[in-house]
């Protein structure tokens, strides 16, 4: 099967404004010819003022021609702000539907998706490459056009005055041409390719970064602690600097022949004038001379837009790599979970880079109203248990069961409306607290947003802020703690107020202030209701029904707080090395 051109594909987001396009290109080759026009007057004019020189006064057509050429510049410059408009009007709806497509898309896919490929990655290919079609059809498209009707106006122009010097000054430029196909061919899309790649990843970083600023100044750190973003630094620094001297010398002997195409033709004059300068001969090679840097701005507005070609190309190709992820399967035969009870069943999952299993034959029954909690080393698999019981992930092998019930056959809505989820590192968005809590559930009014920031112990932040809950998060300085985003967050969730609860290290960014409070805040979220907790801080689980130790992927033990701590086994080590931690002391010297 063929495969669809990125121009046709483009086209096909403009929708009727296609037409509009095609228009760009129609007027943008004309005003290529009509531009070509004042040179012919001018060409006239020379001409005139040679035939009666010295006496000028004589001329008779000297204004007429001047008039004529000035004219027909003005109305290729119109035809071409013609041809512009009608580019942008369509490059503008082909962005804003790239755009919305890829939006619409990324809200179907898994939740997991957004983890697995980072948030600065997704908005760079969404923004940024859409961005590039937009430059590509509103000027690159049309400046093509222009520039391939320019040559054919020219050769016939060339070759009427004296085909000698017109096959002079071409030779130059098909010199030019070669070296410029083979900088912007298969190697300058590999290229390419590799260049946006390393955006994109230093892009990635940069947000993952910025995220992580607060920890970097509590502990006094520099940015060298954050290794993987200088990394990609050095990476593109290295790329582009070596790409760079790749490119020197070929790039120095192409502008030298686009711009030297009047010395050959000073060089020629002087071999075929040896035996004389007639004024016809003086004429056109004047005339050439004039109009051979047109042939210069047309390559190079070729092999601009012919690296433009290779950028859409690739800015195509990560839009691609989005809209062909698929969305988890819907079912079909949709079931009701009869209660909140959680079970996994022989379950394994690995992620897509992954080369082993995050998940491994992990069998476990939660019961409805069970509070449980998920302990372990880091990297364990504690996060990835909780993603498969919310459906950020399909597992590869056995079942997740909600109220006895798959979660794959269970509608994507009814099991929204089932499992909350408090991430570790909540984010706000830059609206109102008022709005910021509502995205839970639209419809709830003012006096149930204001109970569940009561119930999440947020009196305290709605109290400093000058228009409490209608304070925008993020404007005029306004900014909370990351303590404080998580008792929002809180109250989101008990807005919602879903049967089942997860909290993926939910106090872990929390002062002891904040802690107390949140802490608060989830015994009155977590009344009535299945929860998940993953910690690290082991004083927040002696309290659960039960405490599940994940290791390797794998349940390695269970019980209750003093089950576990009397046993011989991981978590009675890890509750033994968390209590010395926990009375280390910050010592005072004194002089």
């Amino acid at each position: 099967m063929k495969k669809e051109s990125n121009l046709k594909k483009l086209l096909g987001y403009a929708g009727n404004y296609k037409y509009l396009t095609i228009a760009s290109w129609v007027l943008s080759a004309f005003s290529a010819f009509v531009a070509l026009l004042p040179f012919v007057y001018i060409w006239k004019v020379i001409k005139e003022v040679l035939e009666v020189a010295p006496n000028y006064a004589e001329a008779q057509n000297l204004a007429y021609n001047g008039w004529m050429a000035v004219l027909s510049a003005v109305a290729a410059i119109l035809i071409y702000v013609m041809a512009l408009l009608c580019s942008h009007l369509a490059a503008f709806r082909v962005q804003a539907n790239i755009r919305m497509k890829a939006m619409h898309h990324i809200v179907t896919l898994p939740v997991g998706f957004m983890d697995s490929v980072g948030s600065g990655k997704i908005r760079k290919i969404v923004y940024e490459s859409s961005a590039a079609t937009e430059t590509y059809l509103a000027h690159q498209l049309p400046d093509k056009a222009n520039a391939l009707a320019t040559p054919v106006g020219l050769l016939i122009l060339l070759m009427v005055f004296d085909w000698r010097l017109g096959l002079l000054s071409l030779l130059p430029i098909a010199a030019a041409f070669i070296i410029m196909s083979v900088m912007t061919g298969k190697r300058m899309a590999e290229k390419m390719k590799e260049y946006n790649d390393a955006l994109a990843q230093m892009s990635n970083e940069a947000v993952e970064y910025v995220r992580g600023i607060s920890v970097v100044k509590t502990f006094g750190q520099s940015v060298f602690s954050f290794k993987r973003f200088k990394e990609s630094i050095d990476n593109y620094e290295k790329w582009v600097i070596a790409y760079t001297k790749d490119l020197r010398l070929p790039m120095m002997v192409y502008t030298t022949l686009v711009n030297g195409v009047f010395a050959v033709l000073i060089a020629a004059a002087l071999v075929m004038t040896s035996d004389g300068v007639t004024n016809e001969f003086l004429l056109n090679l004047m005339y050439y001379i004039i109009i051979t840097p047109i042939i210069t701005l047309t390559l190079t507005k070729i092999m601009y837009a012919s690296e433009n070609k290779l950028i859409v190309a690739d800015a195509m190709s990560r839009i691609d790599s989005i809209l062909e992820r698929k969305p988890l399967p819907e079912t079909k035969n949709p079931r009701h979970p009869e209660n909140n009870s959680v079970e996994l069943d022989r379950v394994s999952f690995c992620y897509k880079e992954g080369d082993k299993n995050a998940l491994d034959q992990v069998s476990i029954k939660i019961h409805a109203g069970e509070h449980v909690a998920f302990v372990g080393p880091s990297g364990g698999g504690k996060t990835t248990l909780a993603s498969v019981v919310a459906r950020f992930w399909d597992v590869n092998s056995g079942s997740v069961k909600i109220g006895g019930v798959d979660v794959r056959d269970i509608p994507k809505e009814e099991l929204m409306n089932m499992v909350s989820f408090v991430f570790q590192d909540s984010k706000l968005l830059k609206t109102s607290i008022l709005e910021n809590v509502r995205i839970a559930r639209p419809d709830a009014s003012r006096e149930e947003v204001l109970e569940a920031l009561r119930d999440a112990q947020c009196g305290d932040i709605l109290d400093k802020l000058p228009e409490g809950v209608d304070t925008v998060v993020g404007a005029k300085g306004i900014y909370l703690s990351g303590g404080e985003q998580q008792r929002i967050a809180i109250a989101r969730v008990m807005l919602k107020n879903t049967p089942i609860l997860i909290l993926d290290e939910a106090t872990a960014f929390a002062d002891p202030d904040n802690e107390a409070k949140v802490q608060a805040a989830f015994r009155m979220l977590a009344k009535g209701k299945t929860v998940l907790m993953i910690a690290h801080r082991l004083s927040t689980v002696t309290g659960m029904d039960r405490i599940v130790v994940i290791k390797d992927g794998k349940i390695a033990d269970s019980g209750t707080h003093e089950q576990l701590k009397e046993k011989d086994g991981l978590y009675a080590e890890m509750w033994k090395q968390y209590n010395k931690a926990a009375k280390w002391k910050v010592g005072v010297v004194n002089d």
